[in-house]
């Protein structure tokens, strides 16, 4: 028995089939969600009375006189003022705007937090709670999908750095940076293949924006050179040597070299991304050309046993072969998954 057009992946210590099923879908129609009136009211102080000169304030009464008037051109009349800002919102736009405002909060307190400011919306406490409660739910299902993704293309894509870039004040301001940095990025992808996927993330303490990113660098398609240096780490107490890039150093300030070499530290890069994005809620970055997985025919002799809820999965061994509408590639390895077709 074989296995045709299986879709597989590697989840860090086995590669696993997941067989080609034909299922009768039909696309749901998007329900329409209700929309919500908020109202803002905020305080706008245009001023107080005041004089430029060291001369005594003119008052009202004054300011009456047409003559007083005249003389007085440095006097700035300045009133309190109050705005209204009417919005239309759903309440899931609205959630997901409290959601970030109270990112740095814990998981219960930002709860609380969110059904206090949305409760008006609702006809009660019950019902309010319930619509958090399944939005954090959905937040959480959407956070662990996202890794899951993000670690199958770790595992194929054969990333052998992981690299910080980080901008100077004298070359960019925050906007500049991310943009250029983008389109040097997309560059290099396009001309010297590269592949990457990672963060954009803020210091803790200077909220300074900077990116983490896992790289795919083909040999001989380094820009610039990579050069030693030796720099304190705040984190470890410790001075620390480094090999940063004189293309990217030039460019945008600061930019930081880790070689990959083991599976084992390939992990540890990913779980130190993907803290970031758990904490902070940020996307991550996907280079073109990086997917989930690779299709294959896979052979009975081939698959160790079924796995998975209603073992719909197939384990299979370290050494299977790799099969391509009826054609044989080879023993599976870097080389023949390269010439494998892919998916997402």
């Amino acid at each position: 028995m074989s296995y045709g057009e299986t879709k597989v992946y590697f989840d860090g210590s086995h590669f696993i089939a997941i067989p080609h099923t034909v299922r009768p879908t039909k696309r749901r129609s998007k329900p329409i969600e209700e929309e919500i009136t908020i109202i803002q009211e905020s305080e706008i102080k245009e001023g107080s009375l005041q004089e430029s000169t060291q001369e005594p304030s003119i008052s009202l009464e004054n300011l009456v006189d047409d003559k007083c008037i005249e003389e007085s051109k440095d006097v700035e009349i300045k009133q309190e003022k109050t705005t209204r800002i009417v919005r239309k919102l759903t309440k899931k736009e609205l959630f997901e705007e409290l959601y970030s405002k109270y990112i740095d909060l814990k998981r219960n307190e930002r709860k609380n937090k969110i059904i206090y400011e949305m409760l008006p919306y609702f006809k009660d406490k019950e019902s309010c709670e319930v619509f958090v409660f399944n939005n954090f739910e959905r937040k959480q299902r959407n956070l662990i999908c996202r890794r899951v993704r993000m670690c199958r293309k770790a595992n194929l894509a054969n990333f052998n750095y992981f690299c910080t870039f980080t901008y100077d004040n004298n070359l960019h301001t925050e906007n500049t940076f991310k943009n250029k940095l983008r389109t040097c990025l997309r560059n290099l992808c396009f001309r010297k293949k590269w592949k990457y996927m990672g963060v954009w993330e803020r210091a803790p303490e200077t909220k300074r924006l900077h990116f983490h990113g896992l790289f795919n660098i083909p040999d001989n398609n380094m820009p610039g050179e990579l050069i030693e240096c030796e720099d304190y780490n705040f984190s470890a107490h410790k001075r620390i040597k480094t090999y940063q890039n004189t293309y990217f150093n030039s460019r945008f300030g600061r930019s930081d070299f880790k070689e990959i070499n083991t599976k084992s530290d390939l992990m540890n890069e990913v779980r130190y991304i993907c803290k970031y994005i758990e904490k902070t809620g940020e996307k991550i970055v996907y280079s073109k050309g990086l997917p989930q997985y690779f299709i294959s025919d896979i052979m009975d002799e081939d698959v160790v046993c079924t796995i998975g809820q209603e073992d719909r999965k197939l384990l299979l061994f370290d050494d299977f072969k790799c099969w391509d509408e009826g054609c044989l590639i080879g023993e599976v390895s870097p080389e023949v998954i390269e010439q494998m077709r892919k998916s997402n």
